[in-house]
């Protein structure tokens, strides 16, 4: 009876995209999903309305009201456009950035996203072609615009693309505006509410005079230029994965020095097919990183590293202790720039007291006890740049930013672009390499020695994914459980402490307590630790169809000769946690 009744509801949504207010195209592919048989297309595409979240859209492309496509892209922009002209209605002038990713479509929405902004009295500036995420960022700032949209779906597979909605901080959008905007978004209700017909005088292109800029400005984060200088020769294997960051990088590279960066010819080549990985060009994956290995190994690099398809994150592979390529994980990367940071900032006797660092709740405890040594200042922040940002922003005049990250292989190191940025942090690992080689170093042994002052961890992210709607379903009911029925053990170690950022709690397993987090909102997050250190924290993605684990072990380093046993020790560890969490 429910199959029939969604059926229904979901045959009646589709008939009204049959209508005269959507193109041919679009009638057709709706046309063939209504006399298919199977009906599973046509319930997956009409089931619901793609939904504006925090960070905007995200979805498969294709016709249906939750697939991406001109007219939801239309509906987000019109919805925007609207509550752009409400908070700001003192300015002579609204404006905005426009950008894009290499995807397929991603030209096609932004010009449809300029468009409708121009028709609402709106300056557009639109990037040209193709550019890095954190450059429409940076660009909101230098141009003095009040919002920004993206077009990109990051490091999803190609199927994918999304839509990210900036603020005039040149940050995803927080409170209260992420709200404000999602109620005026679903405020449209009809396509003819649209404004498609823009206005060519309120659209300004931009390019390279913004690249210049940006990379000028990427180049005052160097800390070490002469060491820079003396180690221009470093071997870099460098790929952009497919997209924008193919002609960026390169050029912030040689802007800090370095130029013997080795390219991977066929990942050069700017498609949203991303051919050479099968499509999913996340620069976590080892498939997706199999050729920048390849080619590290070929040429005996010093580092190798990637950016994803829109360049916001930073992929790096080091030579191990047994002379072969690993690919770093994003607690990894993380460990290594904040410490970069905070050791050559001392060194450089820069360090004045107000600095401060930032990372997320589910990226690694090693980076807070780094800090605490260090005498620096930490915060804890939700998953998302936006938050990073948030703390930057509240911190504006009070104290200086060193850095922020987060284990998804984004980092952020300056203060004139608000999101993640691997155009700035491709060079700085560049310049990290270099400082450590100059020291008679390799990058893995810089960061043994880290782990054995500081304490060695390892982590391991697992993703398990549940597509479509029932695979929504199922994920709901996961997090349901692990709040319900909580671990009291996680590998022999008993559970000391639960934080549910949901529910805005953690509860004190010894004292038998319960206290509140200070959070700026609420999140749907909980986090077991155990009495031996380890630290478990699971999420639903925001933005793909999977829940995530987050996993974190901790022990002692005496000595580098017990690195290796160190990281077999705590991979049979972390297998053991996923075979008690039921996700082996």
């Amino acid at each position: 009876m429910q199959d029939e009744k969604l059926l229904k509801e979901v045959t009646a949504k589709a008939m009204q995209w049959l209508g005269e207010g959507y193109d041919a195209e679009t009638r057709a592919q709706v046309q063939a999903m209504l006399d298919n048989d199977d009906k599973t297309e046509l319930i997956e595409s009409f089931y619901r309305d793609l939904e504006f979240g925090t960070g905007g859209l995200r979805g498969i492309m294709g016709a249906g009201s939750n697939r991406m496509n001109i007219y939801t892209v239309g509906g987000a922009t019109q919805g925007l456009a609207n509550y752009l002209k409400e908070n700001f209605k003192d300015l002579d002038q609204i404006k905005v950035i426009v950008g894009h990713d290499v995807r397929n479509n991603s030209r096609l929405f932004a010009e449809t996203v300029a468009n409708i902004f121009s028709a609402n009295g709106i300056k557009v500036y639109l990037f040209e072609g193709p550019r890095p995420t954190p450059e429409v960022s940076y660009a909101i700032r230098l141009l003095g615009c009040q919002s920004g949209v993206n077009i990109t779906a990051s490091h999803n597979p190609k199927e994918y693309n999304g839509y990210k909605a900036y603020w005039d901080d040149g940050a995803q959008v927080v409170s209260p505006h992420d709200v404000n905007i999602i109620n005026h978004v679903n405020r449209i209700h009809d396509v003819s509410e649209i404004k498609f017909e823009g206005n060519p005088d309120l659209i300004e292109i931009i390019g390279e005079e913004i690249d210049n800029q940006y990379i000028e400005q990427i180049h005052t984060l160097s800390l070490s230029p002469d060491i820079d200088k003396r180690q221009h020769d470093l071997k870099i294997v460098y790929t952009p994965i497919h997209g924008v960051g193919r002609d960026i990088i390169p050029r912030s590279l040689r802007r800090w020095g370095f130029d013997n960066i080795i390219h991977i010819p066929e990942q050069d080549v700017m498609t949203g097919e991303f051919p050479t990985v099968g499509g999913s060009p996340n620069p976590e994956l080892l498939p997706t990183m199999r050729m920048a290995i390849e080619k590290a190994e070929e040429v005996q690099a010093d580092v190798a590293m990637a950016s994803d398809p829109d360049a916001d994150r930073i992929a790096v592979v080091i030579k191990n202790t047994k002379g072969k390529y690993d690919l770093l994980n994003g607690n990894q990367i993380q460990i290594i720039f904040h410490y970069y940071l905070m050791a050559r900032n001392e060194e450089l006797g820069l360090l004045k007291g107000d600095e401060y660092i930032v990372k997320t709740i589910v990226t690694s405890e090693l980076i807070a006890k780094i800090a605490r040594a260090k005498g620096i200042k930490m915060y804890d922040c939700f998953t998302g740049f936006k938050w990073i940002a948030t703390v930057m922003r509240e911190n504006e005049g009070k104290g200086r930013y060193l850095g922020g990250g987060e284990e998804s292989y984004g980092f952020l190191p300056e203060t004139f672009a608000r999101d993640k940025d691997s155009v700035s942090s491709i060079p700085l690992m560049a310049e990290i390499a270099a400082w450590a080689k100059d020291r008679g170093m390799t990058m893995n042994d810089m960061l043994i020695d880290v782990y054995k002052t500081y304490g060695y961890s390892k982590e391991r992210g697992i993703s398990v994914v549940r597509p479509g709607k029932s695979g929504a379903e199922e994920i709901v009911a996961m997090m349901k459980n692990f709040r319900e029925n909580p671990q009291k053990e996680i590998a022999g170690s008993p559970v000391v402490l639960i934080k549910d950022f949901q529910l805005l709690e953690q509860k004190d397993l010894v004292k038998d307590e319960v206290t509140k987090l200070e959070m700026p909102a609420t999140s749907n997050v909980l986090q077991y630790f155990t009495a031996d250190g380890t630290k478990v924290s699971i999420r639903p993605s925001g933005t793909e169809p999977k829940i995530k684990f987050y996993i974190e072990v901790h022990d002692k380093l005496e000595d580098a000769e017990g690195y290796n046993a160190k990281n077999d020790w705590a991979d049979a560890k972390i297998d053991q946690i996923c075979r008690d969490l039921g996700i082996a």
